[in-house]
């Protein structure tokens, strides 16, 4: 058998008790969400959930799936969800060299890395739920597609 050619990965928008949203700041995209590569024998779940506390230290509760963006170029699948802060400290790792929770407007302005933003704007706008967006290249060739 030959070794897949996909990636999953798994990224929670996380909401705090005062509304605001949980960022890292990672060495090479900026800031943006927490998330990661689902492990072999993970569930999608339980890879976001050990994606944010690994980059952010802080232990979240699943409240809802969002939807997926396809990078069809590259075989990369991007599940998201979204949760509730329930625990933990922020900390820094070696996947982040700063973490915090910022008002909803300021978070957006300060990702700006591709369609990060996008994937935020998306998951919070329950309207869009679920929503599948595949896209070729550039975030500025996307085909958006409703479930």
């Amino acid at each position: 058998m030959s070794t897949p050619k996909h990636i999953i990965s798994a990224a929670t928008i996380v909401l705090n008790d005062q509304g605001e949203i949980l960022l890292i700041k990672g060495p090479r995209r900026g800031w943006e969400m927490p998330g990661g590569q689902v492990e072999e024998g993970e569930s999608l779940k339980d890879a976001a959930i050990r994606e944010t506390k690994e980059e952010s230290g802080i232990d979240i509760e699943i409240t809802k799936f969002c939807g997926v963006f396809q990078n069809v170029d590259r075989s990369i699948c991007n599940t998201l969800f979204r949760g509730k802060a329930i625990g933990g400290t922020p900390t820094t790792s070696s996947e982040s060299l700063e973490v915090g929770f910022f008002p909803i407007p300021k978070a957006l302005e300060m990702v700006t890395w591709k369609n990060f933003r996008k994937r935020i704007e998306y998951c919070l706008d329950e309207r869009k739920y679920p929503f599948y967006v595949e896209f070729r290249g550039t975030d500025r060739e996307d085909i958006e597609f409703e479930i």
